[in-house]
């Protein structure tokens, strides 16, 4: 006779594993096959023919590690009598970045339905895909250094330089995410004869959406970091006055300006990972 304390514990049980997906979770921590055997060994000799071609020691490590930290002392103390400069161009960043990152955030968008796989023809996109890849293989500092001889020192020029370098990186980003999508709602819409632009608008975007957000959040935390470093060729920011402290041997300002920049890059990571939670 069934008891009423037994019912309950009856109906939370859990159903038993079938055979197949039961052997299917054993293999999962079984052996590494033989190919993983042969590619670890591969990998670490890559690594090792990489290492002395780039002359990677670690005798040289500990010799320099006394001058890495005879520098580091002298950072200390931090000296911020000169705050009010360092707050003032780091606002000036902070803009380049935000900037930087809409135009970037929105040509990428336009770029990547070009670039994607599953919205965009073969016609259009293999020279889009080759466009994000010239782009992304020249660095930032370079496009920095073109805008500046093109509009001169100043912020400008690194908000065209950080643009341009997003539209590389960040476009592929995007329509690789375009691609991930569920293929079920795309087709269902073009069974019934939906147009290109609404499976795009109501198939697609809804789907990579979180996607893109998230990426695009990384893009500005990584356009607050790359201003800091357009800012050593005169394209705005708060590297030019980074690269000063450090050339006129300033140690004092340099640390308060590294501290200072520490400080933002924090506050905008927490801010961003915060966002980055609550849309995925």
């Amino acid at each position: 006779m069934t008891t009423t304390s037994d019912a309950p514990a009856r109906r939370t049980a859990p159903p038993p594993l079938p055979p197949e997906e039961r052997a299917r979770l054993e293999r999962a921590f079984s052996v590494p096959r033989t190919r993983f055997l042969v590619g670890l060994p591969l990998a670490a000799a890559v690594l090792l023919w990489s290492m002395g071609g780039a002359e990677f020691n670690f005798v040289k490590l500990g010799e320099g590690s006394v001058n890495m930290a005879e520098f580091l002392s002298r950072l200390f103390p931090p000296d911020f009598s000169k705050l009010g400069i360092i707050v003032e161009l780091l606002v000036e960043t902070l803009q380049m970045a935000i900037v930087g990152t809409v135009l970037g955030a929105v040509l990428s968008l336009l770029v990547a339905f070009a670039a994607a796989s599953n919205i965009a023809p073969r016609w259009l996109y293999y020279p889009a895909r080759w466009a994000m890849n010239v782009i992304r293989s020249v660095p930032d500092l370079v496009f920095a250094l073109m805008f500046v001889s093109a509009v001169g020192l100043g912020p400008f020029a690194g908000i065209l330089a950080m643009t341009l370098g997003s539209l590389g990186s960040i476009g592929k980003v995007f329509a690789e995410a375009m691609e991930a999508v569920d293929r079920g709602p795309i087709v269902a819409m073009q069974a019934v004869g939906a147009s290109r632009r609404q499976v795009v608008q109501y198939g697609v975007l809804p789907q990579a959406a979180p996607l893109l957000v998230s990426y695009t959040l990384l893009l500005f935390e990584g356009n607050v970091r790359g201003a800091t470093i357009l800012g050593l060729v005169g394209a705005g920011g708060i590297g030019l006055e980074l690269t000063t402290a450090m050339r006129m041997y300033d140690y004092g300002h340099l640390s308060a300006i590294t501290i200072c920049i520490i400080v933002l890059v924090t506050v905008i990571d927490q801010g961003s990972a915060l966002i980055r939670r609550r849309i995925t």
